[in-house]
């Protein structure tokens, strides 16, 4: 159960990446809202993980996450540019999480 609270933890952390974009520094209240609804989800959900996951593997998979799909919003959603080296960076991302992950136990 552990994992799958870490896994949300990291889609909230993306949510709230994308929400403060939106709220442009927090002028705008809907997407304020949201960033910090998914913020608190994000940590509380990353807490409940910790308890039986650890540390490093935790937070290194929760920041993985988030910065890979916070990568992949900003493409799909934001237009942002699409190259072989931010590729290759968000590929390393994922080589390191499927490694945290097959150490942690």
């Amino acid at each position: 159960m552990a994992w799958i609270y870490l896994f949300i933890a990291g889609i909230f952390e993306v949510v709230w990446a994308y929400a403060m974009k939106q709220s442009e520094g927090f002028t705008r209240l809907v997407p304020s809202v949201i960033t910090m609804v998914a913020m608190v989800a994000s940590f509380w959900l990353l807490a409940a993980a910790m308890r039986t996951i650890p540390l490093g593997s935790a937070y290194t998979i929760w920041t993985g996450i988030g910065a890979v799909g916070a990568f992949l919003v900003g493409i799909i959603l934001l237009g942002e540019p699409v190259n072989a080296m931010r590729i290759s960076a968000a590929t390393l991302i994922v080589s390191g999480l499927i490694l945290m992950k097959l150490s942690s136990p």
